[in-house]
């Protein structure tokens, strides 16, 4: 199925159940921010008044028509809650400036409400409403009940008193109703099904207008204005619009806006519900971009963007302070069957094949949205797959299988096999050090894992932009002011040059498999020149005093040797001598003969080729340092 006829299942799955965090919206139905909260008896009379000063309370369900759920300018009041302008009949007593005459909005609001309070499918609070505001007396009560504030000179409305940041004359105002049978009924019209039903109800039989709809094959009701607040509430972008009267988009293809779309009000309202539900409920938001991931049975699928084995972190907040290190220890991937068993756990929930199997559902599937908005009235769909869930099971675990490197726990104090968030990747491919982090513009980073999903959930190789950029910043230690940022950089080059690697091979058909041991027998010039800058970095640095902080000659040439090998060896071999002849013998015939035997690996063509190294020269680097750092003899 399309993206469309996915949400809309969604809905079709989902309406009604019960979900505590987040409300599937009802059609017909949209949300706002209130700012003051009137409650009535069910005879309509004043009982009290209060602002709402928390925001996360202030989000409101209110019914809309379609004229309404898409407002910008005009005359269109909402059904039930809305602002003062439509629902205060003293209104002007109260207000200066350009909307102190507000009796066409109060008289079209009223007038709504009327026929739904006439009609059939009318409710208790509607009755409530309708009585009290027949009246005319809102101001008067919200202002008696200090909800508003007026200015004592000129009697009107106070311009520096204002309620969650919004003018008093601009409020939204929602409804209480306190009935006559009190365990009966939701007193919070907000949150009350039966008045959502209601309005449905009365809706559904007054919709005229029958066309095709272009999703269903039926003839429905169709709209052309169509729901926004998609990625939040203050969200002004459209999925879908055909406001097109200048544009003139669709000319040329299509004589009117009917022929080039035609969507049925209620598919439309569930189709967007569900994915505002979805959206809240399970979005990744990263800047003005979602990404999000569901099933069509709703289960919890694995976090794509982040690194799996951040959901098994809680584990280390079990532990006391004083845990001893061998039990802090066994929680840490520092080989890659225990790796495998911990990403299998964070992946699949399980650890063992047939626990797996037994899980999952595979007749299921998983859809993969990302949307983003160039400008503040479009949002638009970047990326949309659907692909079997055991298959997308699969492609997440083999992306940090295979990015996976060795690199350093600073909560463990040592070695950790890990994979790399789609954040880290994308920062330090992109990113400049900004005090002890390093960070890109959001801009950048949103369109690096906007290229990198695919690689994740489907199998897509690698961008080899990417690869080149965290090789060029890992070739750079001497730009990183804090040495633990450049490391990172380099351990995450490292994973995903590891990562292009086992594509290659898999590409010329041979094991898809890259150890992350340092390899004895790789007679790659890159590789072996890898090795020798990094036995010249130990070399030097283990005759440093403790508590010197000085900058190495090969983290001092690293670049330059990357880009002229043959010619910078020489320049870091000749400055190594001093230390080496200032080492007792045993340590400095350990360094020389390591690097002999480094050198005899290569051909005499490829030591003296100084053209630029290629990635495979990182991880001989890293390999190597790792190899002899974890060796006690060497220091």
């Amino acid at each position: 199925m399309s993206w469309p006829n996915e949400l809309y299942q969604v809905y079709e799955n989902n309406w009604g159940k019960d979900d505590e965090k987040v409300l599937l919206l009802p059609i017909y139905h949209s949300t706002v921010n209130a700012q003051v909260e009137v409650t009535l008896s069910e005879d309509g009379e004043f009982y009290s008044a209060v602002p709402v000063m928390d925001k996360k309370d202030s989000v409101t369900v209110i019914p809309v028509t379609e004229d309404s759920g898409a407002r910008s300018s005009g005359i269109t009041p909402h059904p039930f809650a809305d602002k003062l302008i439509y629902i205060a009949g003293d209104y002007k007593e109260f207000v200066s400036g350009k909307h102190t005459e507000n009796e066409k909005y109060y008289q079209a609001y009223l007038d709504q409400l009327r026929k739904w309070n006439d009609s059939q499918n009318s409710h208790p609070a509607v009755r409530a409403v309708y009585i009290y505001l027949c009246k005319r007396r809102l101001m008067h009560d919200l202002i008696g009940g200090r909800c508003l504030k007026i200015d004592e000179k000129t009697g009107k409305l106070s311009q520096n008193n204002k309620i969650l940041g919004i003018s008093q004359e601009e409020v939204f105002v929602r409804f209480r109703v306190n009935y006559k049978d009190v365990l009966g009924r939701e007193s919070r019209t907000w949150k009350d099904f039966s008045l959502y039903e209601s309005f449905i109800l009365y809706q559904s039989e007054n919709q005229d207008r029958l066309q095709l709809c272009y999703a269903t094959g039926k003839n429905t009701s169709c709209t052309y204005k169509h729901p926004s607040k998609i990625r939040n509430a203050g969200d002004k972008a459209k999925l879908i619009s055909s406001n097109d009267e200048r544009g003139f988009s669709y000319r040329g293809r299509f004589d009117s806006k009917e022929q080039a779309l035609s969507v049925g009000y209620e598919f439309s309202q569930k189709m967007h519900n569900a994915l505002k539900w979805l959206i809240e409920k399970q979005g990744i938001a990263i800047g003005s971009m979602i990404v999000l991931t569901w099933a069509s049975n709703m289960q919890t699928l694995p976090d794509i963007i982040g690194n799996p084995e951040d959901d098994l972190e809680d584990e280390w907040d079990m532990l006391e302070e004083n845990e001893s290190d061998d039990i802090k220890s066994t929680l840490v991937s520092d080989t890659m069957p225990l790796y495998r068993e911990r990403l299998r756990k964070a992946v699949w929930g399980a650890k063992k094949q047939n626990e797996i199997k037994s899980q999952i559902d595979h007749r299921e599937k998983a859809m993969i949205m990302v949307l983003d908005a160039a400008t503040t009235g479009r949002v638009s769909i970047g990326m949309y797959e659907e692909l079997g869930i055991s298959e997308f099971y699969q492609n997440v675990e083999r992306w940090h299988f295979e990015t996976a490197w060795n690199c350093f726990s600073g909560k463990a104090r040592k070695n950790e096999i890990r994979s790399f968030s789609l954040y880290e990747i994308a920062d330090y491919a992109y990113g400049t050090e900004q005090g002890d982090f390093i960070k890109c513009k959001p801009e950048v980073r949103n369109q690096a894992i906007l290229k990198l999903i695919p690689c994740v959930i489907t199998g897509r190789r690698i961008p080899k932009e990417i690869v080149r950029n965290l090789f060029h910043k890992a070739c750079k230690p001497t730009v990183y002011q804090n040495c633990y940022n450049w490391r990172k950089v380099l351990e995450a080059a490292c994973g995903m040059i590891r990562k292009l690697m086992i594509e290659e091979k898999k590409a010329r058909g041979e094991k898809e498999e890259y150890e992350m041991a340092l390899d004895y027998e790789c007679a790659d010039r890159d590789y072996l020149y890898g090795r020798l800058l990094a036995v010249a970095e130990i070399a030097e640095r283990v005759t440093y005093k403790k508590e010197e902080a000085r900058t190495t000659n090969a983290s001092r040439y690293f670049e330059a040797f990357s880009n002229r090998p043959y010619q910078i060896w020489g320049i870091i071999y000749k400055r190594l001598i001093p230390y080496l002849n200032g080492m007792p013998y045993t340590q400095k015939q350990y360094y020389e003969n390591l690097i002999s035997e480094i050198e005899n690996q290569f051909t005499i063509a490829d030591f003296e080729n100084n053209s630029k190294l290629k990635p495979l020269f990182l991880l001989g680097y890293h390999c190597q340092l790792k190899n002899m750092s974890s060796k006690k003899s060497v220091s």
